[in-house]
């Protein structure tokens, strides 16, 4: 993998030599003098001795060869072994306070490991760089590799011992019995299939109902959630039986106890094996729970909107617009009025074309468009309610225990009791007289004539199956943005265990880390006078933009024309032809292969349950094999008939044992940071802090919760949202469902995207446009750069009130000024829901959930108008800037590109996701993007190395540098039978890229990368 050269600032800072280091150094003479220097320095930096020359890096070496007065050749001469350099070893350790790692620091550090560490965390890779900074920070001399494997083996073994004896202990005596019974029976064959059924279809059926996954929104699937649930609850889990253990510790132990089969848990000690399995059922537990919260939003949903569907049908087959009413109307007062003793049929009827007719499709055009409509819609949506989905329904609310902080919500909880205890009552037709109906507001508008009904005697009631469906109803409503949270679950938890529990004690750092000042009134008055200067600037500049026109107009104020299009690359083609001469047509599969052989992205995969026999050649060798079956969406079984030599059932145990979703997106991560380091900057330019970011709609199977319709794509799916930084390289994707807040996503890339690139922009098409992204994106440190959708009716605020003739230019365009009173009172509550996206204590679709128009959020509002002063300062820049617009349009075009790259990757099955299951729809994503970005990274490597000839970089125009990416396929192939060969490699060689051509025709400074 290529390494990033070491800067001017970075030798000083590590690689100067100090006057007592010169004092060592002074007896020496050449080679050893140089060697020792050398030495020296980076046992100062790192805390242990070089393996070898290799891991020297050139220019340190040089720097350092400058100081001793000693040519850097002469490190060549340097003997790495034997006495001389024993002997430099211990002088070194001696001068710096160092000493080797004995028999009892190593079982010190393990016992510090197993204690401070392996508690919370147990990758063994963070572990043993805990291990490094422990060993230095006692100035112990790092072990060997072989040996620092040992003591961090050790260290997760003793912690993990004493942590299930912990969480065995807290289990009263029957839940142990019956976790052990889950277990006891028939046995799971461990190379089932992942994606094709539950896992354990064999196992005992209790364990085998948790682990499945839910099926479709029916009355069924919500019926069998319930069981599961049940299920669950009857073992007995303590409600804080993982109080005190890390989030990610219960998340492995969840994750082991799914892949491993009823016979490996049942070779487990008592303890493991308890609290593996209390583990998975723990976790299920809120899982289940959070997906009855959603099958009860999606029903209540459902029945509405099938009930309308119906009733328009019916009305539509029915209705007959009547055109002419006003010359009806006419023809029926003359001809009443010139014969007024005549008969209806006699005078009225003859009057009008079409007679009797005509006058009945006009009655009932009035009947169908007004009041009746909705009863009929409300009187089916109740039959509904009532002949099928109430039975599921009203068992929900036995199960799950709603609250809400809200008092102006306590009715809604109030009703649902209400039905719950009336739940038996029989046929029933009203409460009783002396029943107290708690009143909500979903009770007025349309439902109030509905859901009040005179009894005989006279008296006004509250019919009880109508009540019912207005309290579901509210209840839905109430829910998606959070007003109202349950008990026991994890995405629909109490908001409040959303925010950071700490906030007060750490708010300096948190307002720091924000780069937030601590008084709102500086917040404000930054905020205002950025607003200020760019009306200013936009309403001085107006006369000189002749793209852009304000003016008083139906249509809308503003008129912005399209810019000019930029001038094509004419060389890229022939640069393209030039890579397929050399490498030829490179099966995908091969180019996935280099980029890992590169960038080593697969040594840190390990298995799921912690063990594993399989060499690394091989897991390696089976981990590409799967990645590309999934990533190309053709299927572990399609793959396995290659000329590889591995079988279906190992490709599929490899998978279920080792790829992970939080392995894969860890492989991703490392081709994208490889890919930054690799590139030349005199090509490519520096390093990009923008990124685009849009969804995909991909088809796929829909007999689960996730899966849904798509109105604008016509079809149910799922979305893909990729974020794609400017030289086409994808640094984070992520599953949605087709409901999901496309605002949130895009907040989530940009923040978590885990790669080393530093996100400052992102452009995002129309989508993000909104206010409350803007807010958000003002809090959280980066610029939303959205297409603005409609731009001709976006209005203006004004930063100031009382100055009406302030910005005469915008005039048209202005509105009310921004509420900043509002902003300086929810000042520190924004600042606390911007830490929790930070600090990721919940995930920002769950924070945005509550920020939404059916929420009376104070916070919300705030946020709103900390978002419309960023949207009016964006859309000021953005109107004046030819340069903004065109840099935000090519960004989206890359977007584009990209959406191209993936439809010629995922060829297989049409393009259609083939499994209902959640966590294989994932794995596709995250596969999908491992392919490219391996596409992407090879491709800049070729790219440089033809580049790197100065007849071919002479070739290229300044259009064609701008038109320049790596993200191309007309030199792969993706399709056909799947051949690995690992000894074979693609032969890209160490490349010199020189830079643009200056005015008197020599070429720049070159950068030389290491291939």
């Amino acid at each position: 993998m290529a390494r990033t050269p070491l800067d001017l600032d970075e030798l000083v800072e590590h690689w100067t030599l100090l006057k007592d280091e010169q004092a060592l150094v002074s007896g020496k003479r050449g080679a050893t003098r140089l060697g020792f220097a050398v030495l020296l320095k980076f046992y100062t930096q790192y805390g242990r001795f070089p393996r070898g020359r290799a891991e020297l890096a050139g220019e340190a070496v040089e720097f350092v060869a400058r100081q001793v007065q000693v040519p850097a050749s002469e490190l060549g001469f340097y003997d790495w072994t034997g006495r001389t350099v024993e002997y430099h070893r211990a002088q070194i350790r001696e001068h710096l306070g160092f000493r080797e790692c004995s028999v009892a620091d190593a079982e010190k550090l393990t016992a510090y490991l197993a204690e401070h560490v392996a508690h919370k965390e147990r990758r063994p890779e963070q572990v043993r760089v805990e291990l490094l900074a422990r060993c230095r920070a006692e100035s112990i001399e790092p072990p060997t590799p072989g040996r620092c494997d040992r003591i961090v083996g050790a260290a997760l073994r003793a912690a993990e011992e004493s942590l299930t004896a912990l969480i065995s202990s807290r289990l009263p005596v029957e839940s142990v019995e019956r976790i052990v019974a889950l277990v006891a029976g028939a046995d799971q064959d461990d190379a089932g299939p992942v994606g094709g059924g539950t896992e354990g279809e064999d196992a005992p059926p209790v364990l085998a109902k948790v682990k499945e996954a839910p099926g479709n929104v029916s009355l069924e699937t919500m019926l069998t959630e319930i069981d599961k649930l049940l299920a669950v609850r009857a073992i007995g889990l303590p409600k804080d039986l993982f109080i005190d253990v890390a989030p990610k510790v219960v998340t492995g132990w969840r994750a082991r106890a799914a892949v491993e089969s009823p016979s490996h848990l049942r070779t487990h000690p008592v303890p493991l094996r308890v609290t593996l399995l209390a583990a998975l059922l723990h976790e299920r537990e809120r899982e289940i729970t959070d997906t009855l919260v959603e099958l009860l939003i999606s029903t209540v949903h459902r029945i509405g909107a099938r009930a309308e569907k119906k009733v328009t049908e019916q009305l539509v087959n029915a209705f007959k617009k009547v055109s002419g009413k006003e010359n009806i109307l006419f023809k029926l007062a003359e001809a009443s009025l010139g014969t007024p003793e005549g008969t209806v049929r006699q005078v009225v009827f003859p009057a009008v074309s079409g007679g009797e007719a005509t006058l009945r499709e006009l009655v009932h055009e009035f009947k169908t468009r007004g009041p009746v409509y909705r009863r009929t819609v409300q009187t089916t949506l109740k039959a509904s309610y009532t002949n099928h989905y109430r039975r599921g329904l009203i068992k929900l609310l036995d199960v799950l225990e709603f609250r809400s902080s809200n008092h102006t919500h306590r009715p809604v909880i109030e009703a649902l009791a209400l039905v719950a205890r009336y739940a038996n009552a029989g046929n029933t037709t009203y409460y009783p007289l002396g029943e107290t109906v708690p009143v909500h507001k979903a009770m007025g508008g349309d439902w109030a004539e509905v859901v009040h009904r005179t009894d005989k005697r006279g008296r006004r009631r509250v019919v009880r199956m109508v009540y019912e469906v207005v309290a579901f109803q509210a209840l839905r409503d109430q829910l998606k943005c959070k007003e109202i949270w349950v008990v026991g679950a994890d995405k629909w938890r109490n908001p409040d265990e959303d925010l950071p529990q700490d906030f007060e004690a750490r708010r300096a750092e948190n307002y720091r880390e924000l780069r937030k000042p601590l008084d709102a009134a500086v917040f404000v008055d930054e905020l205002r006078e950025q607003m200020t200067t760019e009306l200013t600037l936009l309403n001085d500049q107006i006369p000189k933009l002749p793209w852009l026109d304000i003016a008083e107009r139906k249509s809308g104020a503003i008129r912005l024309t399209a810019a000019e299009a930029q001038p094509e690359p004419r060389n890229l083609r022939r640069v393209k032809a030039e890579v397929q001469r050399r490498w030829g047509v490179v099966p995908l599969v091969d180019m996935l292969k280099e980029a890992v052989l590169r960038t080593g992205c697969l040594d840190a995969v390990t298995s799921v349950s912690g063990g594993g026999s399989l060499s690394p050649e091989v897991l390696a060798e089976r981990l590409l094999l799967v990645i590309y079956a999934y990533g190309t969406n053709t299927g572990i079984k399609a793959v396995a008939s290659g000329g590889h030599g591995h079988t279906e059932d190992e490709l599929r145990y490899v998978r279920r044992r080792y790829l992970s979703a939080e392995s894969a997106r860890a492989i991703a991560v490392q081709i994208a940071n490889a890919t930054f380091a690799a590139r030349s900057a005199e090509l490519w330019g520096q390093g990009s802090t923008a990124v685009a970011s849009d969804s995909t709609h991909v088809r796929a199977y829909d007999q689960n919760l996730f899966t849904e319709w798509h109105s604008r794509y016509g079809g149910r799916g799922v979305l893909i949202y990729w974020h794609v930084e400017k030289k086409s390289l994808a640094i984070h994707s992520q599953l949605i469902n087709c409901t999901a807040s496309e605002v949130a996503a895009m907040i989530e890339g940009a923040m978590r995207h885990g790669t080393t690139m530093d996100v400052e922009a992102n452009y995002t098409d129309s989508h993000g446009q909104s206010e409350i992204g803007f807010g958000v994106t003002r809090l959280l440190n980066f610029d939303l750069l959205p297409r603005i959708k409609r731009i001709n009716k976006v209005k203006l605020y004004r930063p100031v009130a009382g100055e009406p003739d302030a910005y005469p230019q915008l005039t048209p365009a202005l509105t009310r000024p921004i509420r900043w009173e509002l902003i300086t009172q929810q000042y520190d509550q924004m600042i606390k829901y911007a830490t929790a996206i930070r600090t990721r204590t919940a995930s920002t679709e769950a924070i945005l959930r509550r920020f939404t128009r059916n929420a009376s959020h104070p916070t919300y509002a705030a946020m709103l108008e900390v978002g419309r002063a960023q949207k009016t300062i964006f859309v000021a820049r953005y109107l004046r800037l030819r340069d903004l617009q065109r840099e935000i349009e090519e960004g989206l075009n890359v977007m584009e590109s990209s959406n191209g790259a993936n439809s010629v990757i995922a060829y297989g099955k049409g393009g259609e996701i083939a499994s209902n299951r959640r966590d294989e729809q994932e794995m596709f994503v995250l596969c999908l993007r491992i392919l490219q970005s391996a596409l992407v990274y090879v491709n800049t490597l070729m790219l440089q190395d033809v580049l790197g000839e100065p007849e071919w970089a002479d070739l290229l125009t300044p259009a064609d540098r701008r038109g320049l990416t790596p993200l191309f396929w007309s030199h792969v192939r993706p399709y056909g039978e799947v051949n690995l060969d690992m000894g074979s490699r693609l032969d890209l060689a160490a490349s010199t890229v020189p830079g643009p051509r200056a005015a008197d025709g020599r070429a720049t400074r070159p950068t030389v990368e290491t291939a």
